[in-house]
């Protein structure tokens, strides 16, 4: 298996970013920041670590709205709406979510024609309880002030399962304004991601009123769900699409094996039966680490890093990692930027170790600041910009 990776963050598409601009809808960034580091010399740029906002419990995923304000998922099940003066709040009109394990309240994007009028629609990502157990599930709603309207559900993973864990849940936009998430293998039965007609273990392909593209890979095949963009994946929690259209995703490995993978259409992954990850208990290898009609990843992370959040740099505030990702990790506590050439990961640089924590999430906003959430009980919400 290779040793390389790569990686970007999806908060509003270049499209998106771009109407904006030319209607002067793009605000600044936030203002009331807490310093955290005055400055981190990186290979490249020196940061300053803010701390934008704080109190939040576990936080999951972010999406910045046009007007500059933050929209923050809590695992528990609240939707938090952060100002730019760093004031929470907190939206009403969600489901009742399962917070059992691993579940709640994941992820947030807001649609790429947010801003056009009769659109404003934001989808997340939840654990629904049911029979059986919980399964992951997709919905959309608008933003009426500070609560959720014309909410729908678009999407429910076929199968309800008992182990409340590996959602998966990252969404992403594709070029083609077709949805891309995720769904773990829930945990429990791990050959289910190598089940072509269970959803786990998967990334499905979807339209934005959770359809299905008539041009999915698996339609004409009666043995394959037609949402299934890919299958064999473990548990992917970083996700985003780069300027050049590149499907990016970093996945979790069971005890190391985290892994970077370029996601294309109608490819197996191989997990369980390939993967460089070892069982938790004897930490014995599991799998092969290569096979025939699986893709390989592009990286495989060093040690346990645990990836969540990820992001492609863009833009002019930080120039010198133009298109390279950054790759946010849980257990590790780091953020390391992956310096991609012609699609191989030519190095990697550690930015950050420790100096916030279990790093949930990891989005470049359309003001240029690179923004972070820590995965705490009193959790924060994060930004790097260039040290003065």
């Amino acid at each position: 298996m290779p040793t390389h990776s790569t990686l970007r963050t999806h908060t509003l598409t270049p499209v998106l970013t771009a109407s904006l601009l030319a209607t002067g809808l793009l605000a600044t960034p936030l203002q009331a920041a807490e310093v955290v580091a005055e400055r981190i010399a990186t290979d490249h740029h020196d940061m300053r670590l803010e701390r934008i906002a704080d109190g939040l419990e576990h936080p999951w995923a972010m999406a910045m709205l046009p007007d500059g304000r933050m929209l923050v998922s809590e695992r528990p099940g609240r939707l938090a709406l952060i100002d730019e003066g760093g004031e929470v709040s907190h939206v009403t009109g969600l489901p009742e979510v399962s917070t059992r394990g691993q579940g709640g309240l994941l992820d947030v994007v807001v649609h790429p024609d947010f801003a056009e009028p009769d659109n404003g629609w934001l989808y997340f990502t939840w654990s629904q309880p049911g029979d059986g157990g919980t399964a992951t599930t997709l919905s959309r709603a608008r933003l009426d002030g500070d609560r959720l309207a014309d909410r729908e559900t678009l999407f429910v993973q076929n199968r309800f399962s008992g182990a409340g864990r590996h959602y998966g849940s990252r969404l992403a936009w594709l070029d083609d304004g077709t949805l891309l998430m995720s769904i773990g293998d829930r945990g429990s039965h791990p050959p289910r991601a190598q089940d072509t007609g269970d959803h786990a273990g998967s990334f499905l392909r979807l339209t934005d009123t959770g359809g299905i593209p008539d041009d999915n890979p698996h339609v004409d095949d009666p043995d394959t769900l037609d949402a299934l963009y890919t299958h064999g994946n473990r548990n992917p929690q970083g996700l985003t699409v780069a300027a050049d259209g590149t499907a990016w995703s970093t996945e979790h490995g069971p005890r190391t094996g985290d892994e970077l993978n370029r996601l294309d259409a109608g490819v197996n992954y191989g997990w369980p039966e390939v993967t460089l990850g070892r069982d938790y208990a004897t930490n014995q290898p599991i799998g092969l680490d290569s096979a025939p009609g699986m893709r390989d990843p592009v990286y495989v992370f060093e040690g346990r890093f645990a990836p969540s959040g990820l992001a492609e740099v863009q833009g002019d505030t930080f120039p010198a990692w133009r298109g390279d990702l950054l790759a946010g990790g849980l257990a590790s506590e780091k953020l390391l930027r992956l310096d991609l050439e012609d699609g191989d990961v030519a190095g990697v640089e550690t930015l950050l170790d420790g100096e916030i924590g279990r790093i949930r999430d990891v989005r470049q906003g359309h003001d240029g600041a690179i923004y972070l959430l820590e995965d705490a009980a009193n959790g924060g919400l994060y930004r790097l910009i260039p040290a003065d």
